[in-house]
């Protein structure tokens, strides 16, 4: 699953820096259908002069589809470079 987001991410937003972690070792006995918890920190270009919240949903918009299976829960720290 992290090369799968690594992989997207790196095809929509063209990013400086990526690193994409896997958490699930964080909520060890949380139901989670089988689906993981991941931390993003993404550093791209396609973010200068673009709000935080639009940020994020440029993540969520490159990953569309893992969010109903395989993501659970995803942090994200997106910067502008």
């Amino acid at each position: 699953m992290v090369e799968q987001i690594r992989r997207r991410l790196t095809d929509a937003l063209a990013p400086v820096e990526l690193d994409v972690l896997d958490e699930g070792h964080k909520h060890a006995g949380h139901a989670n259908e089988g689906k993981g918890h991941f931390h993003v920190r993404i550093v791209s270009p396609a973010f200068a002069g673009v709000l935080p919240i639009r940020r994020h949903r440029m993540v969520y918009a490159a990953l569309e589809g893992l969010m109903d299976h395989g993501i659970h829960a995803l942090s994200i720290d997106a910067k502008a470079s």
